[in-house]
């Protein structure tokens, strides 16, 4: 070997690796995803760190959804389960678990009130650590869905709590990605949505495409540095 070669092979070595850019999806059981009928690799996290990688950005996508939870639980575990990993990106989804009502009670879990003020929060906490948050509605309801202990259809509740995460969007002018729209427009033009849940509320496999054909393009802008 040259001794031009040596030195050029010693400075390859030498340089590391540029660490991938992290990205954490924050929510509920519908963003962990896992569940009889769904396999890790086709939750809509592991769909988008592929579909990134496949347009050559260097990522890793860090699921930390956890079944039942709320916003309000989300602040409690946020310094620890997100804040620490230092991602660059922070998807939100939560509203399902927030605005549901339980059977024999009359009220949803937290309020719509309080729902508002917490994904403020959490939006507030991520910024001021230095990341972008991406803000995200959740799936609708499929129409055969067991009616909550209201005796109403889930969707009647969530759609207040979908309001109330688009306000905070255009409030503190956050990126949203609206799946509640997207599966209602779907609906409206024929499809069956609940064909895309385990239980007319998970998503299956296929309801995890579709969500992560609907984040790509708003995870992949937000990657970006802003002007």
């Amino acid at each position: 070997m040259s001794r031009i070669a040596l030195i050029l092979a010693l400075l390859a070595f030498s340089v590391p690796a540029a660490e991938p850019l992290r990205i954490v999806t924050l929510g509920d059981s519908i963003t962990k995803g896992v569940r009889p009928g769904v396999k890790a690799e086709e939750t809509f996290a592991a769909r988008l760190e592929a579909g990134l990688r496949a347009g050559g950005a260097g990522v890793s996508v860090v699921n930390v959804g956890i079944g039942g939870e709320r916003t309000d639980m989300a602040l409690k575990r946020l310094a620890k389960d997100v804040l620490a990993q230092k991602p660059a990106v922070v998807t939100i989804m939560y509203g399902t678990n927030d605005s549901y009502v339980d059977q024999g009670k009359s009220a949803s879990r937290i309020t719509v009130e309080e729902y508002r003020a917490n994904l403020a929060k959490l939006v507030d906490e991520l910024r001021a650590a230095g990341i972008a948050p991406v803000l995200m509605t959740e799936p609708r309801w499929g129409k055969t869905a067991r009616l909550n202990g209201a005796g109403e259809h889930s969707n009647v509740r969530l759609e207040q709590y979908v309001a109330a995460c688009r306000a905070v969007a255009k409030e503190k002018q956050v990126p949203l990605v609206d799946h509640f729209q997207h599966w209602t427009d779907a609906e409206e033009k024929g499809a069956d949505i609940g064909k895309w849940t385990t239980d007319q509320c998970h998503p299956n496999a296929e309801g995890h495409r579709v969500l992560a054909e609907l984040m790509l393009p708003v995870v992949r802008a937000a990657l970006k540095p802003a002007p």
